[in-house]
Parts: C-alpha cells; structure tokens; sequence
C-alpha cells in the first residue's frame, strides 16, 4: 500500500491523493512516468520536485527506514506502512502494578515479532527488554500511546522512538470501540479460559505470585500478557485490511496470520478461586 500513497508527499492531502488514483496514477512509477506528462494539479516544476521526492522514498523503503514516511505521514494514514515493514515491526503488551503511581512498576511484558514470542519478567529479566526492543523499527500496541510507551520511557528512564501504530485510535476510526478485549470479540477473536480476564486481574495474580511463590499465578499471568500480545497482529492485520477496503488496492490485503504456540497456559481453578476472593 505504501508505494500507492502520495499524502506524504509535500503539499499532496488526501483529495489530491484521490483525484491521482481516479486518473489511473495508482503508484509511485505511474507517478514518475517521465517529463512532460505531469498530473494535474501540477505544473512541471511542482511535478518534477515530486518525482524527484519519489526517488528518495524509493531509497528510503529499500534501506527499511520507516522513520523516514512516519516523519511525513499523519498518524492516520501509519497503517499504511504496515505491509511493507512488517519483517521489521513487533507487538508490544505490558502488565503493571497499577496506572503509573510512584510506586508502581511493570510486572510482566510480552513481545511479539510474528515469529517468536517473547517474555520479560520483573526481577529477572526485565532490563533485557529495552535492547530487545531495539531490534525493531515499527511497534504495534493497543493504548500504548497514553500507557505502554510511557510507562517504559518513565520505568527505564530511556527514550523509545519507534515508530508506532496504535490500534486503539485505528480500530476506533473504522468503528471497533469498547477496550482490547471488546474489540477482539467483535473482531472474531476467543480467549476461551481467559475471557473475563483483564488488566486488574493481572495485577491480582502479580500480587498472588509474589505474596505465595504461585508458579500457577505467574503462568497465568504470562498466558494472559501473551495473549493480549499475539492478539494485536490479528487485529493489526483486520484493521490493514479494512482501510485498504477503502482504497482502489483491495488486492493488497494481506492473508490473516497463523496464531503461534503459547507455551504458557493459565489455570482455570486459580482464575476461579480469585474471582470469589475478590468477588470478581
């Protein structure tokens, strides 16, 4: 989808990006046909500092330098770069103690590249995640912008500048409201033994886990952190499809992806037992 986009360019919104499609000017080559045939509204020199501009995003996609389009992009259209870094991008969940009070603190966080699962632990190998991190140039989340993110630039005290889609805000602008969870089951997904759980249930099965030595409320509380994780390419891949719905290039939807094996699992009688003590 990327290389049918032209709202990055200077000057270039969303109409003028339409009336370009309606000419049968659906790429960047169709764009950069050769002097002479500039598209209206542009006249040669405008046409021309374009073309050239072309010749730079091609340089740039190349190199897999997605900072260079997040840069001239607007937030909405970021999805757009989904398809052709997606080898680069990675799914991003954290658990907490709480919303980020003094005393607060990440408990658990699951990484997800599309291929391999990965999981980080409060006190043990939790500081191995920001270099983790760093092997990644696009990050896909849901709300991380206003609790993921923030959380770990504050905890880590580092800056973490990815590029970033949030699937909150993506979801949100084709309809799909109502929290991850409420998102997933309009969108199809199943937690089956974790469905009711959420985010202050985490923090319940942390605090079981470090008040007993639990290894059950651990392993429940990774199952549940990884699900939320691996989640998020589905949706990514649901909402990349939607909008290109949108747009005359349903041909690059892209097929839905292979849940991958979680090797942890959560324990149904633990999950049961909470919920009374709490009254859940």
């Amino acid at each position: 989808m990327l290389q049918h986009t032209f709202v990055h360019l200077p000057g270039v919104g969303l109409k003028t990006e339409f009336s370009l499609w309606e000419k049968g000017i659906h790429s960047w080559d169709l764009f950069c046909d050769g002097p002479g045939c500039a598209p209206a509204p542009f006249g040669k020199r405008k046409y021309e500092a374009l073309s050239k501009r072309l010749e730079e995003c091609r340089e740039k996609l190349c190199a897999l330098d997605p900072q260079y389009f997040a840069a001239n992009l607007a937030p909405q259209f970021l999805w757009r770069l989904f398809a052709n870094f997606r080898q680069c991008t990675a799914y991003l969940d954290i658990e907490t103690t709480g919303l980020g009070g003094p005393q607060d603190h990440i408990t658990t966080v699951a990484l997800y590249d599309g291929r391999q699962v990965f999981h980080y632990i409060y006190g043990d190998n939790l500081d191995c995640l920001i270099r983790d991190l760093s092997k990644y140039k696009i990050l896909v989340t849901y709300n991380g912008t206003c609790f993921d993110l923030p959380f770990i630039r504050n905890y880590f005290r580092t800056a973490v500048d990815h590029v970033h889609i949030d699937l909150r805000y993506l979801l949100a602008g084709l309809g799909y409201r109502g929290g991850l969870k409420g998102c997933e089951k309009r969108l199809g997904l199943d937690r089956n033994e974790l469905n009711g759980v959420d985010g202050w249930f985490a923090v319940l099965l942390w605090q079981e886990y470090r008040r007993t030595g639990s290894a059950k409320a651990l392993e429940t509380l990774l199952a549940y952190n990884i699900a939320d994780t691996v989640n998020l390419e589905n949706l990514m891949v649901q909402a990349f499809n939607m909008k290109v719905n949108e747009t005359p290039f349903r041909e690059t939807k892209i097929p839905m992806p292979c849940p991958p094996s979680i090797a942890f699992k959560p324990d149904a009688a633990l999950i049961d037992d909470l919920r009374r003590r709490y009254c859940i």
